[in-house]
């Protein structure tokens, strides 16, 4: 499967759902830099500094949005395993 096939996987089984509206969004964009680039930015804490993420906030204020960080690392490796289920 492509990334962009994966990514789409993901979004079809709704994952997004269990977090709020601010988070989620920001899931749909780190997933969809994940279909353009790859696994290795998502990890990477430096994305949330970029386009489009720097229209969210900075950093600090994303990650808050998961209310600490560790809950938004736990977010991305969620969000790992789901790109990666067979569907």
């Amino acid at each position: 499967m492509t990334r962009k096939e994966r990514a789409n996987n993901v979004k079809k089984r709704n994952y997004f759902t269990k977090y709020g509206e601010k988070a989620k969004r920001v899931l749909e964009k780190l997933l969809d830099k994940y279909a353009d680039e790859g696994l290795e930015n998502l990890e990477s804490m430096f994305i949330l500094k970029v386009n489009p993420f720097d229209e969210l906030g900075t950093p600090i204020v994303i990650v808050k949005e998961f209310c600490v960080k560790d809950k938004y690392l736990m977010a991305i490796k969620e969000l790992e395993k789901e790109i990666y289920q067979i569907a």
